[in-house]
């Protein structure tokens, strides 16, 4: 596990700290109304509510801010892995997946349980040069517990030489 990671989860488990940053790394985000339901070293959930900002004509989610939500739960978990690393790792999707179950009304929470995932593959990236491919699931589920969408996304991970 990334040492830095503990200092991470306190920036992104603050709620004021967490709308500071997504302001100012992830914006669009911030105005889509992306809020954390939970962030540990195992799983991530991020939650989105339906709002006039981020509906379809259709009075549903925006597609858009469904794959909004399900990267950041992937994507926080990976950010906590590379986070102040020594040498710095860069990540990247390379490939996105995504199916549409139900309609996105209400409150969506999008769950990723990639943790360990996430630090082997950033291990993996720190031990060779040629880097390293993680595919990772986010699953979005309403209030109900009904699946309304499953992303999969493949992450690409390489440390950066001097």
């Amino acid at each position: 596990m990334n040492p830095q990671f503990p200092a991470f989860k306190r920036i992104i488990t603050n709620p004021v700290l967490f709308k500071f940053f997504v302001f100012q790394k992830l914006s669009a985000a911030f105005w889509a109304g992306l809020s954390m339901a939970h962030f540990d070293e195992e799983s991530c959930g991020v939650r989105v509510k339906l709002s006039w900002f981020n509906q379809n004509p259709f009075r549903s989610m925006y597609f858009a801010v469904e794959a909004m939500a399900a990267e950041m739960s992937c994507g926080m978990l990976a950010f906590g892995q590379v986070y102040k690393r020594q040498p710095a790792v860069s990540m990247l999707v390379e490939k996105l997946e995504a199916k549409f179950v139900k309609k996105a009304t209400g409150v969506i929470i999008f769950t990723c349980a990639d943790g360990a995932a996430f630090q082997q593959a950033v291990s993996d990236a720190l031990e060779n040069k040629e880097g390293s491919k993680l595919l990772s699931t986010s699953i979005g589920k309403n209030q109900a517990g009904e699946v309304v969408a499953e992303f999969h996304f493949t992450w690409t991970f390489k440390a950066k030489t001097l």
